[in-house]
């Protein structure tokens, strides 16, 4: 039985694959169609659009941080029961890693499925006509099927860019306009109310702009693919129950590794709740504390609770907004103080990349992207080692105090017992 699977890539970052990934989601989805997300990388705030757009679990596929095996057997899991597979790709096309490694392209071609290109033609008309040709012609193995164009100043502007599709044999399958009104929400909004509310406006914009101006059934034509059998999978859930923070603070969370821990997973929110579930771990995952940290100074009774259950051996797992809830303070607002760290985003700058964290016996990947950074630090050395996707050293510490774990890298455990991290 044949279903619809395709990447959405791009010339280059910032050409507008998230409005189009969104406004397809929808437009879809608006038809009846089950539409089953996923992130080429490690991208945390495109898959929470991806999920509101469809009702479903966007799931990260990242060459990267799991082996080609893994990525193919959860692409296979959770497409099973739909009826269109849509990943949205990163960066430019055949940006990744290390060359082309972990790219969008790459991903399409370990996956088999083709790929719609979209380009940003703002301010280019018949010019296009080289950047097309080349995109699908760089790599003979990775079928380009389609182009879509993004921030379109008319239609007779899109008669030149038409034009020049043509002239490379590639179909234009339509464009969407430059309007405001699309604009991609600020990725720092949080999950509050009123954000939701403004991030689906926006999806159901981008929608209507996809119905409006984009050849959907020739799309749906050329995506067309036999899809691998579904891969079966026996995860037997132990007695073990683990208790995960999600809420609008805390919510940089992995579905496959919630899926990986074979436990009985309970959610509390440090926002609202004033104690624990009673837990074998506690993971406190990424997120945006420094958003709500008056809210998290004022829940004193949550506070106390994680306190003591570090004092007592109590197994916990904090990374980044998570970690940062576990130090002193942020910019003087105080936190759980299970280390003797502060936090700040003065003087905040982007720190990001691909990492291998290597304990004594055991290595996980994870990727670091965060602002915010720690005083304080000298006499609270470093578990691990970390390095980059060149295996050069970095500095970013590994924090232990009992049983708690912590730092500023967001761990993929899809293939590895995380559990582990405590028999070190």
């Amino acid at each position: 039985m044949k279903k619809n699977s395709f990447l959405i890539a791009a010339a280059s970052s910032e050409s507008g694959k998230t409005t189009l990934s969104l406004g397809l989601m929808k437009a879809l989805s608006r038809r009846g169609l089950r539409i089953q997300p996923f992130k080429c990388g490690p991208d945390y705030i495109d898959t929470q659009y991806h999920s509101l757009a469809t009702g479903r679990s966007s799931i990260n596929l990242d060459l990267f941080m799991s082996t080609e095996k893994h990525v193919k057997e959860i692409y296979s899991q959770y497409g099973a029961d739909s009826d269109v597979n849509i990943v949205e790709g990163v960066m430019g096309m055949f940006d990744g890693y290390d060359r082309m490694a972990g790219s969008s392209a790459e991903l399409a071609e370990k996956l088999n499925i083709p790929v719609i290109l979209l380009v940003n033609a703002a301010s280019t008309a018949f010019s296009v006509a080289a950047t097309i040709y080349g995109f699908t012609r760089f790599r003979k193995d990775i079928r380009v099927v389609g182009v879509i164009f993004n921030r379109v100043a008319s239609e007779n502007h899109y008669a030149f860019l038409k034009e020049a599709c043509d002239a490379t044999g590639i179909p234009s399958l339509g464009y969407i306009r430059k309007n405001d009104a699309l604009r991609t929400p600020s990725r720092h909004l949080g999950l509050s109310l009123d954000s939701v509310a403004e991030i689906e406006r926006f999806i159901n914009a981008a929608a209507d702009e996809v119905e409006r101006n984009i050849d959907i059934e020739t799309l749906i034509s050329l995506t067309e693919v036999d899809p691998d059998a579904p891969q079966q999978y026996e995860r037997a859930v132990d007695d073990k129950v683990v208790a995960v923070a999600k809420d609008e603070a805390f919510n940089f969370i992995y579905p496959v590794n919630i899926e990986a821990l074979r436990s009985r997973i309970v959610y509390f929110s440090p926002l609202r709740d004033t104690s624990l579930p009673d837990a074998e771990m506690v993971y406190l995952p990424g997120g945006y504390p420094e958003l709500f940290a008056e809210e998290l100074e004022r829940n004193v009774g949550m506070r106390n609770a994680i306190r003591e259950y570090a004092e007592a051996g109590g197994k916990i797992l904090a990374e980044c907004g998570g970690m940062i809830y576990l130090t002193e303070e942020i910019d003087g607002k105080r936190m759980c103080g299970v280390f003797p760290l502060k936090t700040t985003m003065e003087n905040a700058r982007l720190t990001l990349g691909y990492r291998q964290m290597v304990f004594p016996g055991l290595k996980i990947k994870g990727h670091e992207f965060h602002y915010s950074h720690t005083l304080n630090t000298a006499d609270l050395p470093s578990v691990a080692q970390q390095f980059n996707v060149k295996g050069v050293p970095v500095t970013t510490p590994v924090y232990r105090y009992r049983n708690t774990f912590a730092g500023y890298t967001h761990l993929y455990w899809g293939e590895t017992d995380i559990f582990n991290i405590w028999n070190l």
